[in-house]
């Protein structure tokens, strides 16, 4: 076997970027421009960030995770440890919607209620002077800049499919109560919605550009006009250990700008418990709700219960995105799948964030097919969504640059 530095350097050495400087191409992100679509994974290693700038100016923030637990678990902080991740998010978003002349947050959507999504509560998480909260992730967005509709999925009152008992979900909640007390529209999602996230600034002029939640709770778009089922059985009476678990309730969406298709769906899972609870899959009929799509993110971080054969064969994406944080991520299992020609004819890259040395060595037999293991991924998509790039930004400073590009892939 490879010792770790060999390998990490076979692993750096085979992606399929060609050195910005080499190509005669810039280190820095073009500017964004009205009609321009652009998809920012944020890599803190500490949990799932994603700003999207909308062709009309729209801003959209999915999560804002900050973990502290197991920290030896985890790759370095990025850009380092001297902020906790959410402070770093909060200023990501700030510079970046600041470049397109935006000072405030259209749109805030958390896709479920753990600390990798919405912020973990340390014993150094400060208390907020806002609220009944402590500050982390999402917390940290809030308090840093206006937020106008902030979207979850169990506004307002949380007790669906039973009472919270986690900690960091119930700090979300305080949370959510005083942004709606300062003045933010907190919503509960609701499956099969295409207004919820859609367009706010200037939403005639793109009229081939759609936002839609097609999960929440285990209801699932129909795929006509905004109709949805649910996929969970009723819960009263159901024993504690059958529930359906938080991933499981995780709000799905699907963009659609032209031609080009995105896929994001927090942390769905396929795990039916060897079978004695099939309705615990749900994220195959998600998938098939969504349909093909030019991109997907990996649900619940490629982990070994997620993006199972049903799902990938449905999404089949050009392209797909794996935000890692912890080193069980992802699965090579899961990557095998995600790979696997068996599923969906065609090429088809795989962008980390977050990964770890060990994770690398434990994927030794795919990790030289991933095009990245670590950095902000940036997606940008032209007007009329033909096609997308795919530029890998260096997360250890504040500089965002960027120090390879892909593509443009064909949506």
């Amino acid at each position: 076997m490879l010792d770790r530095r060999s390998f990490l350097m076979l692993a750096a050495a085979a992606s399929m970027a060609t050195p910005l400087s080499l190509r005669g191409e810039s280190n820095t992100l073009p500017p964004w421009a009205p009609g321009v679509l652009e998809i920012h994974h944020i890599d803190t290693g500490r949990g799932n960030a994603t700003l999207i700038l909308y062709p009309d100016g729209t801003t959209l923030l999915i999560d804002a995770g900050e973990a502290h637990s197991a920290l030896r678990t985890m790759p370095p902080a990025s850009p380092d440890a001297s902020r906790p991740a959410g402070e770093w998010v909060a200023r990501y978003v700030r510079r970046h919607i600041g470049r397109i002349h935006r000072s405030e947050l259209d749109l805030m959507l958390l896709t479920h209620l753990h600390g990798d999504h919405v912020g973990e509560v340390a014993a150094t998480s400060p208390a907020s002077s806002r609220g009944d909260y402590r500050v982390t992730g999402a917390a940290f967005v809030a308090e840093a800049l206006p937020v106008r509709d902030c979207i979850d999925r169990g506004w307002p009152d949380y007790s669906y499919p039973a009472a919270l008992k986690d900690p960091n979900s119930i700090n979300y909640t305080r949370l959510a109560k005083s942004m709606a007390d300062h003045g933010t529209r907190v919503q509960r999602a609701i499956a099969g919605s295409a207004s919820q996230c859609g367009l706010r600034q200037e939403p005639s002029r793109y009229p081939d550009f759609n936002a839609r939640i097609l999960a929440v709770n285990g209801d699932v778009w129909q795929g006509n006009g905004e109709a949805s089922r649910s996929f969970f059985p009723a819960v009263t009476g159901m024993p504690a250990a059958d529930l359906p678990t938080e991933n499981m309730c995780s709000i799905a969406v699907r963009l659609r700008y032209g031609g080009f298709r995105y896929y994001t769906g927090g942390d769905l899972s396929d795990d039916t418990i060897y079978g004695r609870l099939p309705w615990h899959d749900i994220e195959s009929p998600v998938a098939a709700a969504c349909g093909p799509v030019s991109m997907a993110v990996a649900n619940h971080h490629g982990y070994y219960d997620a993006e199972g054969p049903a799902a990938v064969r449905a999404l089949r994406p050009r392209a797909w995105i794996i935000p890692g944080w912890h080193v069980t991520h992802p699965a090579l299992s899961t990557l095998a799948t995600l790979l696997s020609p068996e599923l969906y004819p065609g090429d088809r890259s795989l962008f980390a964030l977050g990964m770890t040395p060990e994770s690398l060595l434990v994927n030794e037999r795919l990790a030289p097919k991933l095009s990245s293991t670590t950095g902000h991924i940036v997606v940008r998509v032209p007007p009329g969504g033909r096609d997308f790039t795919v530029f890998l930004v260096n997360p250890k400073d504040e500089t965002d640059t960027v120090t390879a590009s892909f593509g443009p892939f064909p949506s």
